[in-house]
């Protein structure tokens, strides 16, 4: 009979569809990395990190005096008067705190940590009243060596701070082409010459003398004699190249030679500028 009325009770409860429930959203996992394009869901399990991976120093110092410096410094402390005691507690925590990061310290911090302990020590200890007047200030060695390398560090800071060559600025190079300026002398006129002959004509009137025996003076003979004075190539003033001794015949002589001279391109007559001193040079050398 109980089987019976199973059999009934499961023949009238209607068959429920699974649609008939509302499907739960799953949440997608988030990928660690992407390697090659795929997605990374799980940590692998053979990856080593090392402990001081992470690890950041955000100051570095440049010795034990630069480090006891920045101590100083950023607390507003008075160089001449150290709080030996906060100073030296500081500073052994930093040095703890380098090897808890597993950092090697030079030697020279571990001999500063010393001697910051024996300078505390010295004024913590009582002394005898008979030596605190003539025993000096123990900080005053390490006062002295604050001092001397805070004016080193702050020369190196300026000069740092100068210009630089490379990293300031750079020298710009300019290539110019070699030219070579021939500056010709402007040519002599005519009236220069006369005025040049006109001061020699003056030299020849202090020379006052009766003449016993006239030499013949001729031009071809003169125009030798001036190329003879001329042949060492150089240039001769005007007025050297004239004998006021032998009067007003010998200039006007001399003066047709120079003149002949230059007409056959056989000397050079030059002047600077306008009433500048003329001065002659022998082309025939040259050639």
């Amino acid at each position: 009979m109980g089987s019976s009325m199973n059999q009934t009770a499961a023949q009238q409860t209607p068959d429920i569809p699974a649609s008939a429930f509302a499907q739960v959203p799953q949440q997608q996992e988030i990928a660690l990395a992407m390697v090659r394009g795929l997605p990374v869901l799980a940590m692998p399990q053979d990856l080593y990190i090392p402990p001081d991976a992470l690890e950041v120093i955000l100051d570095a110092f440049e010795g034990p005096l630069d480090l006891l410096l920045y101590l100083i410094r950023r607390q507003n402390l008075d160089i001449l008067d150290i709080p030996v005691a906060e100073i030296t507690r500081q500073y052994v925590d930093y040095i703890d705190l380098m090897h808890e990061m597993k950092l090697e310290l030079a030697a020279e911090y571990l001999v500063m940590a010393a001697i910051l302990a024996e300078i505390k020590s010295r004024l913590l200890l009582p002394r005898p009243p008979s030596e605190e007047s003539s025993e000096a200030d123990p900080r005053a060695e390490l006062v002295r060596r604050l001092q001397e390398y805070e004016r080193f560090k702050k020369a190196a800071e300026d000069i740092d701070a100068l210009p630089r060559q490379e990293r300031d600025f750079a020298t710009a190079h300019v290539l110019v082409e070699d030219r070579n300026i021939v500056r010709l002398p402007p040519p002599v006129d005519l009236r220069e010459l006369l005025l040049a002959l006109k001061d020699v004509m003056k030299r020849v009137d202090l020379y006052g003398h009766h003449a016993i025996q006239r030499d013949a003076l001729n031009v071809r003979s003169r125009m030798s004699d001036v190329l003879r004075t001329l042949s060492d190539g150089e240039f001769h003033r005007f007025e050297n190249l004239f004998d006021a001794s032998e009067g007003y015949a010998g200039v006007i002589v001399t003066f047709l030679a120079l003149l002949e001279l230059a007409k056959e391109q056989l000397v050079e007559i030059m002047q600077e500028v306008a009433l500048a001193p003329i001065y002659l040079k022998s082309l025939a050398t040259a050639a």
